[in-house]
């Protein structure tokens, strides 16, 4: 189903609004710079997931807390923060909400299909890659990323590595029920798995694994926050395009999220969305082409 009909409401309509605030360390509340979608007056067709989601007026969505640069928690506003969450708020602006009627919910690798299942979420924007073995539970909109899956070391790389074939038959660390995970078991990697990238960090620390693997831009945001104790190898070994989930068969509200994905490529939002938050640390990409399977 296409968008039936736009028109701005908020005094800041027209364009996006971008909230620079104080400086500070990552996780101080303000330092990450935000955008705020115009909210839009919008009609949609009754009984449609849209329209169920406008007379609610809120929309539940789960997205990482522990992912810098694409969902992160701010300790300072008790909120998450990151292009994960732009995403999602972009989202949110189309069906006529604004930031505060998003419930955000914290979704870890291993429970985004069973919240999304569950109706625990509306959808998950949360460095979530598409593939089929998720479209079998769940249906995904866009991509509207394109990572790669690559390893983080120690600052130097003491143990001079140079990509996944140095580091087969070794443990390298991953999240529980990531494809980050399988990827390193099918290349026949040890995986110390825990249920957050972050604490990844201290097993390669103290050494009791000699890598951490997940998609490059995660790992770029977790040697950003660390400077000086981490690099990144920069050579990816896969290619992980990141959807965003909502319930199996509801084509048109998935129809809906590609409408708002592929409109804010051509308007900039995306590109304001992804330069306030990971643009920070990374070039500015092309959007990738949705998938209207």
């Amino acid at each position: 189903m296409r968008i039936a009909k736009y028109a701005a409401v908020l005094a800041a309509a027209g364009a996006l609004t971008l909230t620079a605030c104080a400086s500070g360390s990552p996780n101080d509340a303000g330092n990450e710079q935000t955008t705020t979608a115009p909210v839009e007056e919008v009609t949609f067709d009754e009984g449609t997931t849209m329209a169920k989601l406008q007379n609610a007026g809120k929309i539940t969505i789960g997205t990482k807390y522990d992912q810098p640069l694409f969902g992160l928690m701010n300790p300072g506003t008790n909120q998450p923060e990151g292009f994960d969450v732009e995403i999602g708020k972009l989202i949110a602006s189309k069906l006529g909400l604004s930031d505060k009627q998003i419930q955000w919910k914290e979704a870890v690798s291993a429970n985004r299909e069973p919240f999304i299942q569950n109706g625990e979420v509306d959808i998950v924007v949360a460095t979530y890659t598409i593939n089929d073995e998720r479209k079998q539970v769940i249906d995904f909109a866009g991509p509207y990323y394109i990572a790669g899956q690559d390893l983080l070391v120690l600052q130097g790389n003491p143990e001079g590595i140079k990509g996944i074939e140095d580091v087969k038959g070794k443990q390298v660390c991953s999240v529980t029920g990531s494809t980050s995970e399988q990827n390193l078991q099918a290349a026949g990697v040890e995986v110390l798995a825990t249920d957050t990238y972050s604490n990844c960090l201290e097993p390669l620390r103290s050494g009791q694994v000699v890598a951490v693997s997940t998609d490059n831009v995660i790992l770029a945001g977790l040697a950003d926050q660390n400077q000086g104790e981490f690099e990144v190898l920069d050579n990816p070994f896969t290619e992980e395009p990141y959807g965003i989930g909502l319930k199996k068969g509801d084509q048109e509200f998935r129809n809906f999220i590609n409408d708002v994905l592929e409109q804010s490529y051509e308007d900039g939002s995306w590109a304001a969305a992804w330069e306030s938050t990971a643009g920070k640390v990374l070039s500015t990409p092309e959007p990738p082409a949705v998938d209207r399977y």
